[in-house]
């Protein structure tokens, strides 16, 4: 009989219990807006693209290209020896807290997704709003094109299109998703772009947003990767004919945003935001001669690789700071000034915007296309126009050879283009090896990546790993 009252006893309590969390699961929030409030209006789904903006993070790869390459060297600071040389794995904390990509580009995915579920519900109010609607709604197609691409970079990089790339969200969903091919991975990228690039402005006004020569831009991008050769050659010449190559004059003043030109798409960094790309490189000046802490300098390769007297682009991204030399830091002198900002110690030192496309690549682009489909005597040219628009006094070069002539362009990429985010993945794409000299690096066994290693690819974060049952590891890795 007792046991039989304990039983009732309990069950009563167990009712009483399942009522009042019943009662708390039917209590409205009311500090929470879902997508179906939050994105009731035209206006509201510009604030979730410009949102999406904000969280866009090229940094990270223009990070990762330089300190996992031939483009730096330690200089008074080294936290990152499983990164520099090449000996990250998949829980390596190096990675997960500078160079994992996942969280930071399907998050951006996931809220232009959410712009794209609302925007067909949404009744403009006048001709003013259908056009903003139509190009958010290429925004967004755009932008979810961009970040499945970097996905891509960092974790697949090959034109194999049985290959694997990466899982192709075009719905919000937290569901476990797996891997693709790159055929069709590619076949949705394209088709973004394609669909977004007649919604967007066709006049560059405003370059901090996506327009058609950014998709242009993109497009050139993704057929280089893919080997689409012939569409490299016609999307590249498309920006360029809109973007021709800035005067030498020019040329630095792209680095100090004091113009914009050549640049189709960059991305706003203020004081006010905070994000510094040059604090990459160099910690904050306390003062005009007590310069921060230098992290990573230029490599020794690459800064005797420029024509120091009569390349523009030497001075430009590089600079010997005399003020270390005296302050007796002499060894660390050689400075990035390619993001350097304002003066030290002032509240826009290290500040400058992301250039994301830009005409130096696209000739680079079209000479590596070019040369590819056996158009030796038009890659020459792209090259030596290219040269002598930030040369002066260059006299055109001849290349009788194929593989003369792609050794020369890579080369150029590696002049044109450091610290802008393509090295590391030039080296994959091309399969080539990653070689310093042995001043640049920082123990004989950080001196060389062979070809085709397999730490080209980064690994699926574990995180990743542990949450996602359907997702496949990088070959090499464990979790």
């Amino acid at each position: 009989m007792k046991n039989s009252k304990l039983v009732i006893g309990s069950f009563l309590m167990l009712s009483l219990f399942a009522a009042s969390c019943s009662k708390v699961i039917d209590v409205k929030e009311t500090d929470f807006i879902g997508g179906d409030i939050a994105l009731k209006t035209v206006a509201n789904n510009e604030q979730g693209i410009i949102g999406a903006y904000a969280g866009m993070n090229v940094e990270m790869g223009i990070l990762l290209n330089a300190t996992l390459t031939d483009e730096v060297k330690v200089a008074e600071f080294y936290n990152a020896a499983t990164t520099h040389e090449w000996q990250y794995a998949s829980t390596d904390i190096g990675l997960r807290d500078n160079f994992t990509a996942f969280p930071l580009y399907y998050r951006i995915i996931d809220r232009v997704n959410r712009v794209l579920q609302a925007l067909p519900k949404i009744t403009a109010a006048n001709a003013t709003e259908a056009a903003l609607k139509d190009k958010l709604k290429g925004e967004a197609l755009f932008l979810r094109a961009f970040c499945h691409f970097e996905l891509y970079r960092y974790y697949s990089n090959s034109a194999v299109g049985t290959d694997l790339a990466l899982a192709y969200m075009e719905t919000p969903s937290l569901s476990p998703q797996a891997r693709i091919t790159v055929a069709p991975f590619f076949a949705k990228l394209n088709a973004d772009i394609a669909a977004a690039k007649p919604l967007l402005p066709a006049v560059t006004t405003d370059i901090y947003r996506a327009n058609q020569n950014a998709a242009t831009g993109l497009q050139a991008r993704i057929a280089l990767y893919t080997k689409d050769y012939a569409n490299a050659v016609t999307y590249t010449t498309a920006y360029i004919s809109a973007l021709p190559l800035a005067t030498m004059a020019n040329f630095p003043l792209i680095w100090t945003d004091a113009n914009s030109s050549e640049v189709a798409f960059k991305l706003s960094r203020t004081s006010s935001i905070g994000t510094k790309i040059g604090s990459l490189w160099r910690g904050t000046s306390a003062s005009a001669t007590n310069i921060g802490t230098i992290t990573w300098k230029p490599s020794d390769k690459l800064w005797g690789a420029y024509d120091q007297v009569n390349d523009v682009r030497f001075n430009a991204y590089f600079k010997d700071e005399a003020a270390l030399v005296t302050a007796g830091r002499a060894a660390n002198s050689r400075l990035i000034k390619k993001y350097a900002g304002g003066a030290y110690a002032t509240a826009s030192e290290n500040v400058a915007d992301a250039k994301v496309f830009r005409t130096g690549e696209m000739y680079l682009i079209r000479a590596e296309a070019k040369a590819e489909t056996g158009d030796l005597t038009g890659a020459a040219a792209d090259l030596n126009a290219l040269r002598a628009a930030r040369i002066t006094g260059y006299v055109n070069a001849v290349f009788p050879t194929k593989d003369g002539l792609i050794t020369a362009i890579m080369d150029e990429r590696f002049k044109e283009l450091p610290y802008e985010g393509h090295r590391f993945w030039d080296a994959k794409r091309r399969n080539l090896p990653i070689t310093r000299l042995s001043t640049d690096a920082p123990n004989a066994a950080a001196m060389l990546l062979p070809a085709g290693n397999f730490r080209f690819l980064l690994p699926i974060p574990n995180s990743e790993i542990q949450a996602n049952s359907l997702i496949q590891q990088n070959p090499g890795y464990t979790n």
